[in-house]
């Protein structure tokens, strides 16, 4: 792949599960990085002058390829990322979803829409979209297919280059979807990978963007913000988060343990918008934890490249010990293990079981810090009111769900969590809604994934305002001019198209 990386340095990267090497990448220097923007750069005004028509023609050859030779992005996935294969499936139908969305519907999100004018009959007015050029995008490792690919699909359709940074854990899902849309068609100067660590090569990548994705934590993200902001440069970020879910009185209790567990330990819970902390009211906190309990302990770990089992392993050695150390902390402090608590060495050294905690009080790690693992805080409360108060006193606000038997009183409850997005009576389904903005509040995110917003972000939009008349604001006494009887008129024109609803 081209450019050079300028340095005859590797990445290996390592099965989390056997150790054993799955594949070897180019470590590229921050130079590296600069060459291989401006091969995009020199790529993308032949694609963005393609109608969008043509573009659209390939994300959906490619949706069609990837469900194609979906086994081979598995056993990728699978062997960089310890994932189970349930899992892995979940980043297939992600991506495909995504790209079927916009290919069908991104060319109607920036078709040219007509405003309405400042002044009605005199002028028209339309809105365009532009590419911004070059668009960075910076993933994580815990979806590395999704959040690489999918975030490029809509930058793409809009006419963009694609200057990519995946993490070095986990790179090689990132370059077989990048092989698979150059067999749909797209031009392979056009979508550029560099490799290595965020540290060496973040900052030239922000500098070498128009637009940046990012995907991470929020103490990196913060800084990848500024060193755009600096820049004056556009930026969108999906964040940490401290999810939480609460469980009325008149729920379903085997349903909402189902999907508690589903919620929280999907991806061995390494996924940013899983839940961390369950909020049980009292009335039926002690049979839902019965139930949940029994549930959990029904989970199956395990490492075969089938659907057998539902949890794969940890990412690494360093995510394993916060999981370990935030459960030694909580314990050490007075909680309580309901059920886990331990790894499964006669598995492989980072297959941890899923852990529920309970009696989590302030001052313990898990209390507000994410942990990104399998670890879930179960907590009881009074009353709805208690409860939201709980949720919403985090400094984060990603997702956060409600279960209950009342559908409109879920809503209700819904409707006052700060949150990006909220799921009433399931999961975490809000990703898959592909025509609904996704992200999050506070200190969990800036911008939005997924519906108009997700490929507007990459876009200069331009106002264009024609004057189909003669007529200009003036009394024409000179260029400038404007008399008492004009500012009256005007004055009373407004006043009267407040009261005709097509002209407000």
């Amino acid at each position: 792949m081209s450019p050079e990386t300028e340095s005859s340095a590797v990445i290996t990267v390592n099965s989390p599960v056997t150790g054993q090497v799955v594949g070897q990448v180019p470590r590229f220097s921050a130079a590296g990085v600069s060459a291989a923007a401006q091969t995009v750069r020199a790529a993308q005004p032949a694609w963005a002058a393609l109608p969008i028509r043509e573009r659209a023609q390939v994300i959906r050859r490619f949706h069609d390829i990837i469900l194609r030779d979906r086994d081979e992005i598995f056993d990728i996935l699978q062997a960089e990322s310890g994932k189970s294969r349930r899992d892995a499936f979940v980043e297939i139908f992600a991506v495909a979803s995504e790209a079927r969305y916009y290919a069908y519907h991104g060319p109607h999100h920036l078709k040219p829409r007509r405003v309405k004018s400042a002044i009605p009959l005199r002028d028209r007015t339309r809105v365009i979209y532009h590419p911004v050029g070059v668009v960075g995008i910076i993933s994580p490792w815990n979806f590395p297919f999704i959040l690489s690919v999918s975030d490029a699909l809509p930058a793409l359709l809009a006419g963009n280059g694609i200057l990519l940074k995946p993490a070095t854990l986990t790179p090689l899902s990132a370059l077989w979807g990048r092989d698979k849309l150059i067999e749909a068609g797209l031009p392979a100067d056009l979508f550029q990978i560099v490799t290595g660590p965020g540290r060496d090569l973040g900052d030239a990548l922000v500098d070498s963007s128009d637009c940046v994705m990012f995907t991470g934590s929020t103490e990196v993200g913060r800084s990848v913000a500024q060193r755009a902001a600096g820049r004056l440069i556009p930026f969108s970020m999906e964040l940490g988060g401290k999810n939480a879910l609460l469980v009325l009185p008149d729920a379903n209790l085997k349903r909402a343990a189902r999907v508690a567990i589903e919620g929280a330990f999907n991806n061995c819970g390494q996924v940013c918008i899983n839940w961390e902390r369950l909020y049980v009211h009292t009335a039926v906190y002690d049979a839902f934890r019965e139930e949940i309990i029994r549930q959990t302990r029904e989970l199956r770990l395990g490492a075969v490249n089938d659907f057998s089992v539902d949890l794969g392993s940890i990412i690494s050695e360093e995510q394993a010990s916060i999981v370990e150390g935030h459960i030694q902390d909580a314990v050490r402090k007075g909680a309580k293990v309901a059920v886990g608590g331990q790894r499964r060495q006669d598995i492989g050294p980072l297959f941890f079981e899923p852990t529920i905690l309970e009696d989590v009080r302030p001052g313990m790690e898990v209390y507000t810090e994410e942990t990104f693992g399998p670890l879930l805080s179960m907590y009881r409360c009074q009353s709805v009111d208690e409860a939201v108060g709980q949720i919403n006193d985090s400094r984060y606000g990603l997702h956060c769900g409600v279960f209950t038997g009342s559908r409109r009183r879920g809503e209700q409850i819904a409707a006052r969590l700060q949150s990006g997005s909220v799921s009433v009576n399931d999961s975490y389904m809000n990703w898959a809604a592909m025509d609904a903005p996704m992200g999050g509040v506070k200190e969990s995110g800036v911008g939005r994934r997924h519906g108009p917003e997700g490929i507007r972000k990459y876009t200069e939009p331009q106002t264009i305002i024609t004057n189909l008349t003669g007529f200009q604001i003036s009394s024409y006494e000179t260029a400038l001019a404007i008399n008492d009887w004009l500012a009256a008129f005007l004055a009373a024109m407004l006043h009267l198209w407040r009261r005709i609803p097509f002209l407000r």
